[in-house]
Order: C-alpha cells, then structure tokens, then sequence
C-alpha cells in the first residue's frame, strides 16, 4: 500500500475495527498505520466498531465474522446483496410462477458451523478491481425517483456535473449500525487521495442491539393465546359456559392457586451473558477500559503532544542508534533478547497494571495488546526519552506513546489508569478471587457477579460446597500460596523430586528448572520442574510412581490433579487435528501437587500434651512434569520462557514455517507429520542432556538461540 498523501483525512470515520482473516501481519501493521496517520479511531474489539474493514465480498461471511465476534446485531431486512434481483431475471412466461425471493429468515437460521465451513473456502484473491458488493449495488434495478431524475438531467442540462470529492460516509449513516467493508475502500482512497465512497464497497449491514444485562437477540414468535386467567376476577373478564359444571371450574382455581412459580433455568453460556454483562455496566467509562468503549459516538484521535526539542531531536537523527530488531521491525519477541531487567521497568510496570485490569475485565484483545507493547519495551536497550522512541518500537503504538507521555510529565510518575486501578473496589475482589490457586478471570467474575461473594469468608460460608477441590485448597492455603520462595528453597525441593525420580526409574534420570527461576527471577511463585530420560519406556507412566513415592514420605500433602494425557497417546507428539477439548500448549504428562518440606526444628518433638509439634513450613506449589527424550528440547524451550516468548514461538512456528510447535514437539500442519528437530531418529545424533535439545529447537526454527535470562517477556 502506498503511502498516504497529506490530505487524506478519515477523522470522521466511526470506530474502526479490521479484520485479520486473510491479511498477513506485516500487511495488517501497514494498514492499522495508515488509518492511525489518517486520523481513523482505530479500535481492537469489534464490538466497539461502528466500520468493519476486511478482506470479504460474501454478506454471509461477514454476518459470521460479527456473530464471532460476540456483537449483538439484528440484519436490517432492507439490505440484503444476495437477494438483489436483476430485472433481466423476470420469468417471460406468463404461465410460469415467478420467481420467490428467498426470506430472510432461511439465512438468518443457517448454522454458524456452515458459515464457518463455507468461509474457509472464500478464494480471497477475487478481491481485485470490482468486489462483489460493487457489483451487487450495479445490479440493483433503479427506483422511479432515479430514473426521473435521470432523464430531467439529460433534457435539461447535458453538461457534466461538477466533480466533487467524495464522501466516505454520511455522518447519521453509523447511528445504531454497524457496516461491514471491502478493504479495498482503504486502498482505493490511498490511491486517489481522497475518502471514497463507503456505499460503493459495502458488504454487510446490520443494527446493532442495545447491550442489557441478560439480552438476547430478538426472534419473531407465532402468535400466542390469550392466557386464560384465574382468580377471583375470571368469571367477570372470562364467561363460563353454563355446559361445564361448576366443580370443574372450582378444582381447576384451586390447582392454579396451588401450582408453585416456575423455576427460571439459565444455561452456563446465559450465565456468562449476564456476568459479561454486569462486569460491562461496572467498567464503562473508566480511565483503564478501552478508549473507544467511553463514548459510543465516534472520536477523534487525540493528537500526539511533542515538544520542540523533541521534533528537533526526530529531524536531526539524534536518537540513540536503534537496535537491528527495531530497524528490521521483528515483531516476534523470540526473535530479540528481553533481559530480566529493563531500564524501562518503572514504565512498564504501569503497563502491567493496566494489563492485569483488563485480564480481570474481560478484554482478551488488550491483554494481548498490552502483552505485545511490553515485551518490546523491555527489550528496548535505552532508557526512553521521547515518544518517538516508542512508536519506532514493534508492537507499540500512539497508545503508548501517549501514556508514556502522561507517565513522563506526572510529577509522581504515575498514570492515571494505574492510580484508578488501585482504588477500584471491585477490581480488588477481583484481583482478590483472581489469586486463588484454581481460579482464572472468568471464575474471579463469577464469583462476584453471579454468586454475590464478596471475600474469601463469604465463599467459605456461601460456596464450600460448590468448589472444585483445587479451588478449595486454594482457599485453605490463601495466604502460604502467596508467599514467594527463595532460590535455595526451589532448588532444594528440586533436589527431592529428582532422588525420588532415581529411585523409581534409575540414575540416568534429568532434572531440569524451568519456569521463573531458570529465567533468573529471585524469587518464584511455585516450583516447575521437567523430568525425562534418555529411555522412551522410562518416562511412560513416571510421574504416577515419582508421586506415589513423594507422598509416602510426606514431601505431597495433596495431590489436586495427575494427568497421564501423553502416556495415554504412547508418548506421540500432540496431533495436529485433535479432538481433545481444551487441547492448549500443554499436553504432556503433569502432577499439581502440594508441597511441604518434612525437615523443621520441632521435627520429631512433641508438646506438653504428647503431640508432636506441627510443622510450620509453609505449603509451596510444585508442577511436576514428564517430556519424552525425543522431544525434551520443546518442553524446555516452553516451560522456561516468559509468557509472550512462549506465545510468540508459537506464532514464528506458524507463520514463518507453517509447523504447529507445542511442549510434546512440532508438527507439519500439512500433512501432520511429526518434525524431528532434536535429531533422535538416529542413535548417534541424539542429544546428550535437555540442554542441547533446547538449543537444537531454536536452529531447527531458524531463530538465534536465547539464553533464559533473555527471555523474560513480562
């Protein structure tokens, strides 16, 4: 796409929102920039839209792109391209019926699995000079009104009108609707150097529902009776038949007045409507949501305030010189060094505030968003100055920039996001549930939505029984599970494990810690531990008989949940096509248990009354792990990077090399054969510790090798 010229200006566009279905990232990059420069509200939750830009020319894509996308809309019955009837179409036969437009409601009730079927087959390379939506609104037969008019222009004045610039829209056209539009709107417009019009290039329209608590998009009902009612004012609005006999009527009162309410049922998904719906009412407006969620009426984008100096430096060239990944724009965080520290920490834990407010009010794309902006952050080398620093950055946009700009000239070094966090008192029941060993966001949102609760006393009191016994450790070990473990501490337990492990399977037995810890972190907030061995056959089954061995000398005091997922599937890489629900980037064998260490002081002494003296140590939480040899390299490479790392792996895999990678191995998403990047199908070329396989993984990905220290994404 080329560049914008100075005068384009889409300032008085709704919010707009773009589709990634068939755009590549770098090309997805490029055209949220060039709306960003031209002044577009750009958002990233498509329920915020208002404009929806994407590579689609099939009105029933785009219906299941916003259905996808969880927008409440209704189709608006006087825009339907697929029902445009062309004039030429007419039966010429008077005897032959004509032909019935096809309802509404037959592509209303198609399935949303058909759509997504049928999607997957759009060949998006029709999307060229004439889209189907142009030619839909070229073949729609012209209204009396035009056709008048049409010809009083021609009798009267057969000069050419004057050419005016077009207009992308009218400004009441995105009153309560949302419009679904060909891309090839933004190109033409960069083309010409003016706003096309939108009508032209339209796919999709549709009125958006109001959002309530609890609402669901209306369906037309057949007509219902009149219920009969029943009381002691029935036989006034009611006349009784003198036919039926006056006991009948009495015993049918009597059942009515005695019949109990009935009991209103919700499924799990309406539960997660209304919980979705109540967190939404609470959060509108707040400095930490989404910007464009303040005000449904479209924005302007605010302007980026830079000082002389800082236009100055921007001309001259004075930055500082920026690293290679900056200049080659790698927008993979696996493809850069993000050391455990950064000079940028103060900023970016404002940052990471934000993120965990929108982890807790259910905004998946900000948490991404925010993820994304702080990995580049932080592998940022300098100390940043000025905003220009950071929109140069990957990953980092005016959004940024501008709460960099707040942060930097606030005299606490604060963000106002940040502070309002701090005194939200629902984020803090949230954040409170949150950090229950067992309890994601969604749960935390529950709890205080559907449930009422309030503190951990009120689920003791109200709940208990209604936990999963995960969640009800959780509780019971509240406080000991948010308490850090030192370095010594890890490795010790790490120590235990691994002499258990010798035990049960013999010496040749690895060790290796993962998580925080390898990464360098001082402390940890539980234990991650992988074990393997050079033998296939001794790792099938191993973390049942480590455990089983742990808990006979009391190391486990619970054991919440043991999962034999890859001994199961004979210790194969995960399949590409799983049926498996919730098949994430872990498949491999695992044991959360809890942990507490048996040596103490009082160990073996008892108190006045002959009992033997507790034991004090606090309750640690340990993952223990079993990866196969021949794919020990990818289970180390994941466990042991930051989040984003390990998320960006995934994504380089994908993209760059068309492999889906996870901790059991890497697999050709081709033809689903399995990738040996650690070299085990030849004896000779096997790989002497997990070490060296990790290191191969990265090679056989084409990407440097990062040591763990380098890999803390936040």
């Amino acid at each position: 796409m080329s560049s914008i010229p100075s005068k384009l200006d889409l300032s008085t566009l709704p919010n707009t929102y773009v589709l990634q279905a068939h755009v590549p990232i770098a090309e997805l990059h490029d055209i949220e920039q060039h709306l960003i420069r031209s002044g577009a509200p750009l958002t990233y939750d498509i329920c915020e839209a208002r404009l929806v830009l994407g590579y689609i020319s099939k009105s029933r894509r785009a219906k299941f792109e916003l259905q996808a996308g969880n927008v409440q809309f209704t189709p608006i019955d006087a825009f339907d391209p697929s029902d445009t009837v062309s004039p030429n179409l007419e039966p010429e036969n008077p005897e032959l019926p004509p032909v019935k437009r096809r309802k509404l409601q037959d592509s209303e009730t198609e399935s949303t699995t058909d759509e997504s079927t049928a999607s997957e087959h759009e060949d998006s390379s029709t999307i060229g000079s004439k889209t189907e939506a142009e030619l839909e609104v070229e073949a729609e037969p012209l209204s009396q009104l035009s056709i008048s008019q049409a010809l009083t222009s021609q009798t009267i004045d057969s000069s050419p009108p004057p050419e005016l610039p077009p207009k992308p829209h009218n400004q009441n056209d995105f009153a309560n609707r949302i419009k679904v539009v060909n891309l090839q709107w933004l190109k033409d417009s960069v083309h010409l150097g003016n706003p096309q019009d939108i009508q032209k290039y339209l796919v999709y329209e549709a009125e958006l529902l109001p959002s309530q608590p609890g609402s669901q998009t209306p369906k037309p009902r057949a007509a219902e009776p009149v219920p009969v009612q029943v009381g002691p004012e029935a036989e006034r609005k009611i006349p009784v038949r003198s036919s039926i006999p006056r006991e009948i009527v009495d015993r049918a009162k009597a059942e009515a007045e005695s019949k109990p309410e009935p009991r209103t049922y919700f499924s799990r998904a309406s539960k997660r409507d209304r919980v979705s719906a109540a967190a939404k009412h609470d959060f509108s407006n707040r400095s930490f949501t989404s910007t464009t969620s303040r005000d449904p009426r479209p924005q302007r984008t605010r302007l980026l305030h830079q000082t002389t100096s800082e236009h100055e430096e921007g001309v001259s060239g004075t930055l500082p010189p920026m690293p290679d990944w900056v200049l080659q724009n790698k927008g993979y965080s696996c493809e850069r060094a993000t050391p455990l520290n950064s000079p940028n920490d103060a900023f970016i834990a404002q940052l990471k505030e934000i993120r965990a407010a929108r982890l807790l009010t259910n905004d998946g794309i900000g948490v991404r968003a925010y993820s994304t902006s702080i990995a580049s952050l932080a592998a940022y080398p300098y100390q940043i100055q000025s905003t220009g620093e950071i929109l140069a950055l990957p990953g980092c946009d005016q959004k940024i920039a501008h709460l960099f700009y707040e942060w930097q000239n606030s005299p606490d070094h604060r963000i106002q996001a940040a502070k309002d966090i701090a005194d939200e008192p629902v984020l803090k029941v949230l954040r409170l549930f949150y950090e229950i060993w067992g309890v994601g966001a969604t749960t935390a949102r529950e709890f205080y939505y559907a449930k009422k609760w309030r503190d951990l006393d009120d689920i003791v009191e109200f709940g208990w029984n209604s936990l999963s016994r995960v969640q009800q450790i959780g509780v019971k070990y509240y406080d000991e599970f948010l308490l850090k473990l030192p370095r010594a501490e890890v490795e010790a337990i790490a120590d235990v494990v691994k002499h258990h492990a010798q035990k049960v399977v013999g010496e040749r037995v690895q060790c290796v810690i993962v998580g925080g810890y390898r990464r360098g972190k001082a402390e940890s907030g539980d234990v991650d531990l992988i074990l393997s061995h050079p033998e296939q056959s001794a790792t099938a089954g191993l973390v049942d008989k480590v455990v089983k061995s742990l808990e006979q000398e009391g190391w486990i005091t619970h054991t919440l949940t043991l999962n034999l997922t890859n001994t199961k599937r004979g210790q194969e890489t995960l399949p590409y096509i799983t049926n498996t629900k919730g098949a994430g980037f872990d498949t491999l064998d695992k044991a959360l248990v809890v942990w507490q260490t048996q040596s103490h002081p009082n160990k073996g002494v008892s108190d006045a009354q002959g009992k033997e003296i507790k034991n004090l140590n606090p309750h640690r939480r340990v993952d223990i792990i079993i990866s196969p040899w021949r794919t020990v390299g990818c289970a180390v490479a994941g466990w042991t990077s930051g989040t984003t790392f390990q998320r960006d792996l995934r994504r380089y895999a994908k993209k760059v090399k068309g492999w889906k990678f996870d901790s059991s191995g890497v697999r050709e998403r081709g033809s689903g054969k399995w990738i040996d990047l650690e070299g085990w199908a030849d004896p000779r070329t096997r790989c002497k510790d997990p070490f060296e396989a990790e290191k191969r993984v990265f090679e056989g990905l084409g990407l440097q090798y990062r040591e763990p220290w380098d890999r803390c994404t936040g």
